[in-house]
């Protein structure tokens, strides 16, 4: 199947097999390694990217529904060298430890800042509910999303 989408801000086409996980796809074709398979079921959010501006578990997407959409992956948010302002808020919060998860905590909270720039507490945490995370507090990785928030506000 012919798919055309944009990925990361290119138009892009691919022939692919439409009934393949997003998340093969992503890894093994397009040369993405950013995203992370952790359970392959859903259920741990490592393989979090943006799908027509929110966030999905890639392991449980198939390509063919990426057909006419706009996908972001964590190799997307940097620009010109420069990070995304969620990514060193992550740095600067040290809501960073064996960085499995970190690319999927990122995109679930770059998805919820792409819809809500002013999340509460209550959004940020229903947010990143998708998203396990099995070495540092949460504490950290809430307070690196705030931060973008309050910072938008100024």
């Amino acid at each position: 199947m012919i798919i055309h989408f944009v990925l990361n801000g290119k138009q892009t086409t691919a022939d692919v097999q439409a009934d393949r996980r997003l998340l093969d796809f992503i890894r093994e074709d397009l040369h993405l390694t950013g995203t992370k398979e952790g359970c392959g079921e859903g259920e741990c959010g490592a393989c979090t990217v943006v799908l027509n501006g929110k966030a999905i578990h890639s392991c449980l997407t198939l390509t063919g529904q990426l057909d006419g959409g706009e996908l972001l992956t964590i190799e997307g948010l940097e620009q010109n060298g420069e990070l995304d302002e969620i990514q060193k808020a992550f740095i600067k919060k040290s809501a960073i430890q064996c960085g499995f998860c970190t690319s999927g905590m990122v995109m679930s909270a770059k998805a919820l800042l792409m819809e809500n720039p002013h999340p509460s507490k209550e959004e940020i945490k229903k947010a990143i509910s998708g998203n396990i995370c099995r070495c540092a507090g949460y504490r950290e990785i809430k307070e690196a999303i705030q931060l973008v928030a309050e910072k938008e506000e100024e």
